[in-house]
């Protein structure tokens, strides 16, 4: 196996980017933290961390952005012409995009060129167009007072003003860009937390949002703690909207935390995803959906299938030939394209899958393990659990590694009552061929997305978010974008 060669301007990204983005220059003040290599567990850079006194200069510089015009004041096709320019750098840029994502996060470089940074590319250009097609509405409307009165009424969209986005580390830039984008189109400011762990691919999106021609101050980069910064950009009385993307038991807190001042909200939290393959599914077919659903970016992953729920007369089965796919896939660093089990983020997620599959074995689980992986780094190899029960803590918390519960069951109404017997309702798939039960039971699964004989596809129009503690509101289409404005009604006496 060879690895990619790292791009002479990756190396001049890492030695350039200092700490925090704010006002179109990187900072170097702060305490310095490392930034690592998930393949060797080694530093890639050295960054400054912001603070709350930062994370209170971000915002009022993006205040007084929003409020002098210098963004929400073009007109909408200016903002769109701008975004459209921030694409075509986005594109310029794959190759060195996604090896900083691969070198920071750990995930292939294969993922990174098509899906990190290829699907951003037209999320980017599908968001940009929204900022000229914001639009209100006419009513009629029957005031009958004052008499002989007439009325004309009618809505606006306004853009909300600074908003504040936290990000994970799964997908740092494609979900930053899930953000920032529709608030820009919207005529919002942003200030933007990356994760700790993957902070680089951020930095250098908003380097080149500038370049676009995106002002400075109207995207600002801060980073930092979740405790400190995190919790400054979610509580701060001059945000009006706070995007947060990650655990459930955060997202809670950052909900509060927005509740406090009336800020907007939107959470999309964690998921438990069931994958529901029916006795009359193509097997093959699911074993692929399977690994794809299960194992893409290491099951790092909200949206990730991770516990499966097959008709006992094909369980079996499918269990052997899950087996055999994972027996055959080799581990390595991201940045080495043959490689098809990549490490996880950090070696507190080593920690946490590993810990989670000791108690599965404890608690008499099977476990088929995949091929050994390299020591050095945070890898895991990729484990098929069967024996399992749906009570089972495997099955029912949120792993976020490439560990895929396979459950049995004979009753079409008790698999959907376990599918549905979560506090999470991120996503589902269901495996059929027989389009009267697609069309019965897709309506009865408990998730904000379900897909039939597929699994993680998205498109950029097509919302996405969770039910139940899975999340509040929605990212992608037209919703996410009405998201960053205020409905406002206009009622005129004449």
């Amino acid at each position: 196996m060879s690895q990619t060669t790292t791009a002479q301007g990756v190396q001049d990204f890492f030695k350039r980017a200092t700490g925090s983005l704010i006002d179109g220059a990187f900072l170097d003040e702060g305490k310095s933290f490392e930034v690592i290599d998930p393949a060797t567990g080694q530093a890639l850079t050295t960054l400054c961390e912001g603070d709350r006194a930062l994370a209170d200069r971000a915002i009022a510089l993006a205040k007084e952005s929003f409020e002098d015009g210098r963004w929400s004041g073009l007109t909408p096709a200016a903002r769109e012409r701008i975004l459209l320019r921030f694409a075509d750098l986005v594109e310029a840029h794959t190759e060195e995009l996604a090896q900083i994502e691969t070198l920071n996060q750990g995930k292939s470089i294969n993922l990174s060129r098509g899906i990190d940074v290829g699907f951003s590319i037209d999320f980017i250009r599908y968001m940009a167009g929204w900022a000229t097609k914001l639009e209100g509405s006419t009513r009629a409307v029957s005031i009958g007072m004052p008499e002989g009165a007439k009325f004309n009424a009618y809505t606006l969209r306004q853009p909300l003003g600074v908003v504040s986005a936290i990000v994970p580390w799964n997908f740092p830039m494609m979900i930053a860009l899930w953000k920032v984008v529709p608030a820009l189109a919207a005529g919002c400011t942003v200030v933007l937390k990356p994760a700790t762990e993957t902070p680089l691919s951020v930095l250098r999106l908003a380097e080149l949002a500038i370049e676009a021609g995106v002002p400075n101050g109207v995207f600002n980069v801060v980073l930092g703690s979740g405790s400190v910064v995190g919790t400054r950009l979610a509580e701060h009385p001059d945000v009006k909207k706070v995007t947060f993307t990650g655990s459930t038991a955060v997202g809670k807190q950052v909900g509060h935390a927005a509740v406090e001042h009336m800020a907007h909200s939107s959470l999309e939290l964690g998921g438990k995803n069931p994958m529901l393959v029916l006795e009359d599914a193509d097997i093959d077919r699911a074993v692929n959906g399977a690994l794809m659903g299960g194992l893409f970016n290491q099951g790092q992953v909200c949206a990730a299938a991770s516990r499966f729920y097959v008709h006992r007369s094909i369980h079996d089965t499918f269990c052997e030939r899950l087996a055999q796919a994972i027996d055959t896939l080799q581990a390595g660093p991201g940045m080495d394209p043959q490689a098809q089990v990549n490490p996880l983020v950090s070696r507190r997620q080593q920690e946490s899958v590993r810990g989670y599959l000791d108690r599965a074995r404890e608690q008499g689980a099977r476990i088929h393990v995949g091929n050994e992986v390299p020591t050095e780094g945070f890898y895991v190899s990729p484990a098929i659990i069967s024996g399992a029960s749906h009570d089972m803590e495997i099955a029912r918390e949120e792993v976020f590694g490439p560990v895929l519960t396979v459950i049995p069951f004979d009753d079409e109404e008790d698999a959907l009552r376990m599918v549905n017997d979560s506090e999470l309702g991120l996503a589902a798939s269901l495996w059929t061929n027989n389009l009267s039960k697609a069309m019965a039971l897709t309506p009865r699964i408990e998730a904000g997305t379900v897909w039939v004989n597929t699994h993680v596809t998205l498109d950029p129009a097509m919302p996405f978010g969770g039910f139940k503690m899975s999340g509040l509101g929605k990212e992608f289409g037209p919703e996410a974008v009405n998201a960053y404005t205020e409905l406002k009604s206009v009622c005129i006496a004449y």
